[in-house]
């Protein structure tokens, strides 16, 4: 038995994917300078969340 995807694959497909993909690509060169940023502040998060679940209960700043 073989698995058949529940779409079809055309050229409009292909040709949204393609621009969906360069969309992305000129947004995530546009972000480029906020990223390291995002990264320590999702970091941040994370670290936090994590401690949250622990039952510590250290605010965003103290952790930070």
């Amino acid at each position: 038995m073989s698995y058949h995807p529940p779409i079809t694959i055309t050229p409009r497909l292909i040709d949204l994917v393609s621009r969906i993909s360069e969309a992305f690509g000129r947004w995530d060169g546009a972000e480029a300078d906020l990223s390291p940023k995002l990264r320590r502040e999702n970091r941040i998060r994370s670290i936090q969340a994590s401690l949250a679940i622990e039952n510590n209960s250290l605010s965003l700043d103290q952790v930070t």
